[in-house]
């Protein structure tokens, strides 16, 4: 009789079989071995512990005789050992009485298996376990992965955001500007995803990533001369296009990083933010004129948040403004600077903008 199981598995496949009794040796060597499996017999602890060494089985065959304590004894060793403790036991039994099985399963077996021993039904239970735990060792494994991909990820996150506060801290009067307005961006959206035209396009996903990408929105002023930056005066109209030049500055540093991630959705959004958060509804804005939707929607939604918090924010030229005013000045906006759909969804949210804004100004 062979044991049976899947092609990949046949030069993986190792057994561990700990019983007294050489009768059950003899029927579970014709019974289980198969080609290119290894399977190690032992009659006692010390020899099966000593072989553990050199020997990780992917399932232990345990015997348990009239006396019972010698095999529960081996189980309760393999399960306190981190290395062992997953790896799934099965009971050969000559003695079959509840209590036995209940504590068998109490130390962590998987199953149960009586003597005489129906070889089909042997080779049954020890495949489906076997399944079974290359199932999990798989299933482990990308949550590993899944964990290491996700703290890169916030690595990297925490990084370009560190980049991006050096080129704020430049500006000493913006205070908390990146956190804030990641905060006012990630309210309008979730805000829009729930009841607008824009309902279908703002997903999680896009939510999450606004939130991540708004803080580049001015990564490109790190190229401008503090002569016009920490200006307190008006700019010359000169001096105006150098600093309307951060847009593209910002957006070309970004883009030379996606095209080597081109399925990189965060660096995508943060190009589209850089670039276009300066342009507005009627096409008077900036570096393109861009008009209404052809503005991209997270370059819409970083709009308003930037100017409702650069209104309120005190400048080197000026001080910033009252909530109240900072209101009305964006109602002028609607459907000139502005989206007329975001202007509907930041008044309804105004009370939590003013929040935010007195918490951390």
């Amino acid at each position: 009789m062979i044991f049976k199981i899947s092609e990949e598995q046949h030069n993986n496949v190792k057994i561990m079989v700990i019983d007294d009794d050489y009768s059950t040796h003899a029927s579970l060597k014709d019974l289980l071995e198969i080609e290119g499996s290894e399977i190690f017999f032992s009659t006692d602890e010390e020899t099966a512990l000593s072989a553990l060494g050199n020997f990780t089985p992917d399932i232990f065959l345990i015997g348990l005789n009239q006396q019972k304590t010698s095999g529960f004894n081996i189980c309760k060793i393999l399960k306190q050992l981190v290395r062992l403790r997953d790896i799934p036991v099965i009971f050969l039994s000559s003695v079959e009485d509840t209590d036995s099985k209940l504590r068998a399963f109490d130390l962590g077996a998987v199953d149960y298996i009586t003597k005489p021993f129906y070889f089909a039904e042997v080779r049954a239970r020890v495949a489906v376990h076997l399944r079974l735990r290359k199932l999990q060792n798989k299933l482990e494994f990308q949550q590993i992965m899944e964990r290491k991909v996700r703290e890169i990820s916030e690595a990297q996150l925490a990084t370009i955001f560190a980049l991006a506060k050096l080129a704020e801290q430049r500006d000493v009067d913006t205070g908390a500007h990146l956190e804030r307005v990641r905060e006012f961006c990630r309210l309008l959206a979730e805000r829009l995803a729930k009841s607008s035209p824009y309902d279908a396009s703002i997903t999680p996903e896009f939510i999450e990533c606004i939130q991540h990408a708004s803080p580049l929105h001015d990564v490109g002023k790190v190229a401008i001369p503090d002569s016009i930056l920490l200006k307190k005066g008006i700019l010359t109209p000169e001096e105006f296009e150098i600093m309307k030049s951060h847009t593209i500055i910002g957006a070309e540093n970004m883009q030379s990083v996606y095209n080597q991630y081109s399925g990189n959705i965060f660096i995508g959004m943060g190009i589209e933010i850089a670039l276009y958060h300066h342009e507005k509804w009627d096409g008077t804005g900036y570096p393109d004129g861009l008009i209404g939707r052809n503005i991209p929607l997270s370059a819409r939604i970083m709009a308003l948040a930037d100017v409702y918090d650069a209104l309120r924010s005190d400048r080197c030229y000026r001080k910033g403004m009252g909530h109240k005013q900072v209101i009305s000045m964006i109602r002028k906006g609607k459907g000139t600077h502005f989206d007329p759909v975001i202007v509907k969804a930041f008044l309804e949210l105004e009370k939590t903008f003013n929040t935010v804004s007195e918490f951390s100004l």
